[in-house]
């Protein structure tokens, strides 16, 4: 398979220092508001957030996927900050205690930062100084009009996917080499496996539902489910079964309905949901299963962190088998058919019988999708698309497209997506004049 782009010319990938001034200082002629908590002599990596949209604390993995990482990054030594656009210093970092965010005026001001640039979700085509990267957190839009924009968004920029499942389901949706989809794994924070367990009774069975109240994480499975036969077996045989959901979402029009009906639900313990990591990890901590019953008709998890939290918890998994969610496995983990709820009873009668999870087990879970392993994979994106960069190599043309007879992974240019794309076996290839 042959890869077409069209080379950047006298590009280097490079990171540099993005010093700025604090406070109310200007930049460019925009105001410009930043923490004094990021190093102010190391390489700076920006995480960019979608413009004028807050970044709430607790509610979703791609917050702290990126929170987490510029922790780590910086802990190394390497300069690493949130940045928003259009909300000054009311963008959400008092949720984060600890990480340096940067908020510029305008979209434009993108163009501005030195170093690398790591769009975090969806944001308008703009110019950066350095070749920039797009994180794919969740599947592709399905709405053609959506599509056309998305794809335009993104055009040239390197792509990185939070799971081999969401890669292939990238690489598909854009009809580029799976090898175009860079794979950088989400991670538990270091609290979760850490946090002590309460003391159980095997007879008491205490089981979470941590996702946030909308169809397409499964909510509707878990209340049909709890009329399952199997169910209701497991409590005449003396197995005492207490069912939780949290609140997450329930800021969305769609999760305000579904708070009103388990407000009023006899078999659900209905608590707030935890603003921090190590909130989570306490809520987690007190239960002994935890159930992600993602629904496939509306969504496919690109990969599901709250599982990985969850085992690193010391709790037993009981997930849909789609999308990333087998990739989640730390050893604790069990997979049922998606949009089931009898299959889902089952999955939990399962988890029931397999017993506490071990001490043993759980350490070895806590060793798998850490957040140093994490920062690992992503460094080594950034350091494998530099090397690239530097590396000439010839160029042939097909009609009047470039094309690198290599397989390289690195999108080059802008054609009519901007990355390397599948050019058909029968294409005749012939060297430029």
């Amino acid at each position: 398979m042959t890869t077409v782009g069209i080379r950047l010319q006298g590009v280097r990938l490079s990171i540099a220092d993005n010093a700025t001034t604090e406070g109310t200082g200007t930049c460019s002629n925009q105001r410009r508001w930043r923490d004094d908590l990021a190093p102010r002599t190391q390489p700076m990596i920006s995480f960019v957030w979608s413009p004028h949209e807050y970044i709430p604390a607790g509610t979703g993995g791609s917050e702290n996927y990126t929170v987490g990482q510029v922790r780590e990054l910086n802990r190394r030594g390497i300069g690493a900050q949130v940045v928003t656009i259009g909300l000054g210093t009311a963008d959400g970092r008092s949720g984060f205690v600890g990480v340096p965010f940067l908020s510029l005026g305008t979209i434009s001001e993108i163009s501005q930062l030195e170093g690398t640039v790591v769009f975090v979700t969806a944001f308008p085509e703009v110019s950066t100084r350095q070749p920039s990267y797009q994180m794919l957190h969740v599947p592709p839009p399905k709405r053609p009009r959506e599509q056309r924009n998305f794809i335009n968004q993104i055009r040239g920029r390197e792509l990185i996917a939070t799971s081999r499942f969401a890669a292939r389901l990238w690489s598909n949706f854009l009809a580029v080499d799976l090898e175009v989809v860079s794979v950088v794994h989400p991670f538990a924070e270091p609290c979760f496996a850490r946090e002590p367990r309460p003391h159980s009774e095997p007879q008491s069975v205490r089981i979470l539902f941590a996702g946030r109240l909308s169809p397409e994480k499964g909510i509707y499975t878990l209340l049909a489910m709890l009329h399952n036969e199997v169910i209701t077996d497991l409590i005449d045989d003396g197995v005492h079964l207490s069912f939780t959901v949290t609140t997450a979402g329930a800021d969305k029009p769609q999760g305000k309905i579904i708070e009103t009906l388990l407000e009023v639900h006899p078999g659900i313990s209905l608590v707030d949901a935890r603003q921090s990591p190590q909130a989570v990890a306490a809520l987690m901590a007190e239960h002994d299963i935890v159930i992600m019953p993602s629904n496939s008709q509306y969504w496919r998890e690109t990969f599901g962190i709250v599982s990985v939290e969850s085992q690193h918890a010391g709790c037993r998994v009981v997930a849909s088998d789609d999308g990333g969610l087998p990739e989640t496995d730390c050893g604790s983990l069990g997979l049922v058919v998606a949009d089931d709820a009898a299959a889902l009873a089952h999955g939990i009668r399962n988890a029931v019988n397999l017993g506490a999870v071990t001490e043993r087990s759980r350490r070895l879970a806590a060793s798998r999708f850490t957040v140093e392993q994490s920062v690992d994979e992503l460094l080594s994106v950034l350091n494998r698309h530099r090397q690239a960069l530097a590396v000439p190599e010839p160029i042939f043309t097909v009609g009047t497209h470039h094309v690198v007879p290599s397989k390289t992974t690195i999108p080059f240019g802008t054609l009519a997506t901007g990355w390397p794309i599948r050019i058909p076996k029968t294409t005749k290839v012939r060297s430029a004049p």
